[in-house]
């Protein structure tokens, strides 16, 4: 019987099945990129600085949706102006935001 405690040449194990389970293993590991976040969380200034990106990315985003959103509901209420009973409420809103202009 071989003896696998060597020093590092043998790496395979005796039973080609746990071997075969071992390197599927690695393989998942290697792919969830497990040392990468290890490597941030024992980093706490780089993980400070990372949440502190990603906060402002997704500040702008709803920036920049919320803008989009209120431009398109401005656009469709000017719209709608012309409709009898709907456009005087409409009218008086529009009204109010133009003031806040």
């Amino acid at each position: 019987m071989e003896d696998n405690k060597g020093n590092g040449e043998n790496n395979r194990i005796l039973n080609p099945e746990l071997q075969d389970k071992i390197d599927e293993l690695a393989v998942i590991i290697d792919k969830s990129k497990l040392k990468d976040y290890v490597d941030l969380i024992n980093d706490p200034l780089r993980l400070i600085y990372v949440n502190f990106i990603m906060g402002l990315a997704r500040g702008l985003g709803m920036a920049i949706g919320f803008s989009a959103l209120a431009a398109l509901v401005f656009y469709i209420l000017r719209s709608w102006v012309n409709l009898p009973l709907i456009g005087q409420g409409i009218a008086k809103l529009l009204d109010i935001i133009d003031a806040y202009r």
